[in-house]
């Protein structure tokens, strides 16, 4: 498996421009430190909008889906800093999905990201999983591309957090979600167009309303890069 473990913990939020920096300095240096400090957090990486929007995407790799509701975790959720506190209720219009990981090959990280959030028709998962899972596998060669991840949500049994609360309103989730990451932004949105576009989603077993979203990497980090 090609992502740094079998979960990943998939987030979409706007910011809004006189906040951007203060956000993009404390999601930096203190989140993304105070993250890959918990056991199980593998990798964390944030993109932003590509065409310079509100948009921001994160993606956080994790050993196992248990991650997500370990004590650790839990506990920094409950007990945010000051400085987070402060950011939180600027993350607008969220999404948060807790995922396991279906499919996944080739690389995670690159300069270009698209992100695909949909739904299989009922009764036609298993078919929607199958197609996709040929058509990622044939991605990490191709020019301009170097990997693509299939996720799919599935919430822990926990209750609603500290930040949750902070943030005011109920997190919305994605139920699926592809990851399709490249070095050349014509190559990803040629996949928009093209493969994971939504008439050729529609006819492998998605249902209606993907949405799509186009991303350039912002910071990615390891555990060993915080020491």
């Amino acid at each position: 498996m090609s992502l740094l473990g079998s979960a990943a913990l998939a987030m979409w939020w706007d910011i809004a421009p006189q906040v951007l920096a203060d956000f993009e300095d404390w999601h930096s240096h203190e989140h993304f430190t105070e993250r890959l400090g918990i056991p199980g957090f593998r990798r964390a990486t944030r993109w932003r909008d590509v065409a310079g929007g509100a948009g921001i995407f994160v993606m956080y790799e994790l050993d196992d889906h248990a991650v997500l509701s370990s004590a650790p975790y839990l506990a920094r959720l409950n007990a945010p800093t000051p400085w987070s506190t402060r950011m939180m209720p600027n993350h607008r219009n969220m999404i948060r999905s807790q995922c396991r990981v279906l499919e996944s090959a080739g690389g995670a990280v690159a300069r270009h990201a698209l992100t695909v959030r949909l739904s299989p028709e009922p009764g036609r998962a298993d078919a929607l999983q199958a197609a996709l899972k040929a058509r990622i596998e044939a991605l990490p060669t191709r020019p301009g591309v170097i990997g693509a991840h299939l996720l799919q949500h599935q919430a822990p049994p926990i209750a609603p957090t500290t930040e949750q609360q902070i943030r005011g309103l109920r997190d919305q989730v994605a139920d699926w979600v592809l990851v399709a990451c490249g070095y050349d932004l014509a190559a990803i949105q040629g996949l928009a167009n093209g493969e994971f576009g939504e008439h050729r989603l529609r006819d492998a077993g998605a249902a209606e309303g993907t949405v799509v979203g186009l991303y350039a990497v912002a910071h990615s980090a390891t555990p060993r890069d915080i020491g």
